[in-house]
């Protein structure tokens, strides 16, 4: 039996963990939610996922930046691939951040309501890559 890759989903919407959840699950991930920063956190350092999914707007307005700033201060989470995805660029489309900016150390970004296809391949991709 093979090990499926874990995609950790950190985000505060219920609907949208679940629908998540089904693609992923559907094309053979297996997936674990949080749905706050601290629980995330807890759980990305105690699971070690693959991949993390990671809202920026929670609890708190900046709530996934400091989540993702914690994670990178891991050693064991550090290189893990992380793919902010949120509504922020709809709701504020002044606000564009790219991976290359350096400030926000995520691997990619990308706007909610995300396409189901270019979400799964970039999952796919970015897994890949660090696996190496």
């Amino acid at each position: 039996m093979t090990k499926r890759d874990l995609v950790l989903i950190i985000d505060d919407d219920p609907d949208y963990v679940a629908a998540i959840t089904a693609l992923l699950e559907g094309t053979g991930y297996q997936v674990r939610a949080a749905f706050t920063g601290a629980e995330g956190l807890r759980l990305a350092t105690a699971l070690q996922p693959d991949l993390v999914l990671l809202d920026v707007v929670m609890t708190e307005r900046t709530e996934g930046l400091t989540v993702l700033k914690r994670m990178r201060a891991v050693p064991a989470l550090a290189h893990t691939p992380v793919v902010i995805v949120s509504s922020i660029y709809t709701e504020m489309p002044v606000f564009q951040v790219s991976p290359d900016a350096g400030w926000v150390p995520a691997d990619l970004f990308l706007p909610k309501p995300v396409d189901p296809a270019r979400l799964l391949a970039e999952a796919a991709r970015l897994i890949a890559a660090r696996k190496g």
